[in-house]
């Protein structure tokens, strides 16, 4: 290739492609540049590989909301969710807490080592949601004002119902508490919705008996527009990692 044609290629890259955000050979190869090209680009310092097929450009300082937004094309269905997505909707209890990305999917992903490396991040892979109907999936996923642009993420009413699932496991009980008093203008009907497709006991029983606690909703609507599968009559009980003892009634 001409060293003129070679620098009108790289000249139209820097244009498409937006600086912030990793890209992969998918990507460049829309712009008609080959693998050997960018390994030609890495070597002559146009750009740096992040790792195999995963490439950058050099002055760049690579943020994770790009990133996530790479890992969502090879891995269908990962979002933000939980703590993380709350916060993205303004959703906090503590403004100097380290940023730790949860991210959730519905098939097994292993985080790659790049990503790690850089940022704060954790994989939840778990059947929360028996989708009644499919749609609803991606009906609770969407782009938070202000987030970066088709980034993923976990609607609130969604969110919370992750972060409530952890409790317990890697979510501080206390702390899910704060940031549930912290709810402001759930919608009820998509949170009865997701009620009746939760298919955790656990997160059912605890959302309810907050809900009631703070009437953040009505839940004697929820429970009665809304087929909520609440589990036996009996109380639910279990000791949670930190020795709190979490008893929750049916309702």
């Amino acid at each position: 290739m001409k060293r003129a044609e070679r620098h009108s290629l790289i000249k139209n890259l820097f244009a498409l492609i937006p600086h912030g955000a990793p890209f992969d050979l998918d990507a460049l190869a829309v712009r008609n540049i080959s693998a050997k090209q960018a390994s030609q680009y890495v070597k002559s310092g146009w750009l740096v590989r992040v790792r195999q097929g995963v490439y950058a450009y050099p002055s760049d300082r690579l943020e994770a909301p790009a990133c996530i937004r790479l890992l969502q094309k090879k891995c269908p269905g990962l979002h933000i969710g939980g703590k993380s997505a709350l916060d993205l909707h303004g959703v906090r209890h503590n403004l100097d807490f380290r940023k730790n990305w949860i991210l959730w999917g519905d098939n097994r992903f292993v985080l790659p080592e790049w990503f790690t490396s850089r940022f704060r991040a954790r994989f939840v892979h778990a059947r929360l949601f028996d989708w009644q109907p499919p749609s609803l999936n991606e009906e609770t996923i969407s782009t938070p004002v202000g987030a970066l642009e088709n980034l993923k993420v976990s609607e609130p009413e969604r969110a919370i119902l992750e972060l409530l699932s952890e409790v317990g496991i890697h979510q501080d009980y206390e702390e899910a508490r704060h940031l549930f008093d912290g709810l402001r203008n759930l919608r009820t009907d998509l949170l009865g919705r997701l009620l009746a497709s939760c298919t955790s006991v656990k997160t059912v029983r605890l959302f309810l008996t907050w809900a009631r606690e703070t009437s953040v909703v009505d839940v004697d609507q929820l429970l009665t527009n809304h087929k909520i599968k609440t589990g036996s009559k009996s109380r639910w009980i279990t000791r949670l990692k930190d020795g709190t003892l979490l008893t929750l009634k049916n309702g």
